[in-house]
């Protein structure tokens, strides 16, 4: 089985950029890590452009609709994070993971966010303050 999210699919401090541009890059990400086909990213596109994957707290998910889930070779997460922020359909966004799950393999991830990024502020200190490390083991729930 392959590891959901790895050390390696973790960029810190990226320069500030478009949504559109940031949802390609994770797709990118996930296509090169072997998680996903190609045609997954055109889903995660497409579900940006029908609901906005921005959760609050300055956290953006995006994913591919329901309809490209047999694109998903593995569950997959690659996170980027953006210092300055970035506008994304109005909600300023600093975290971004990107996600493919078929299934319920990303949930645990997904609740240790919630667990370490409870207001933006959070959010907001970890990005400008975390290395590669810390973030992997907050989002895998280890002890740093």
């Amino acid at each position: 089985m392959t590891e959901i999210l790895t050390r390696e699919n973790i960029i810190l401090n990226q320069p500030k950029t478009d949504r559109e541009t940031v949802i390609l890059r994770c797709g990118q990400m996930l296509l090169e890590s072997g998680y996903i086909n190609e045609r997954y990213i055109e889903g995660m596109i497409k579900r940006e452009k029908s609901f906005s994957t921005c959760i609050g707290n300055h956290i953006a998910i995006p994913h591919g609709e329901d309809d490209y889930k047999r694109d998903i070779i593995s569950a997959g997460i690659v996170v980027l994070t953006y210092p300055d922020g970035i506008d994304w359909n109005g909600c300023p966004v600093y975290l971004v993971v990107g996600i493919a799950a078929k299934g319920d393999e990303h949930l645990d991830i997904l609740g240790n966010m919630v667990e370490h990024f409870e207001t933006g502020e959070a959010t907001i200190n970890l990005v400008k303050s975390a290395g590669i490390d810390e973030v992997y083991k907050m989002l895998n729930g280890k002890n740093a």
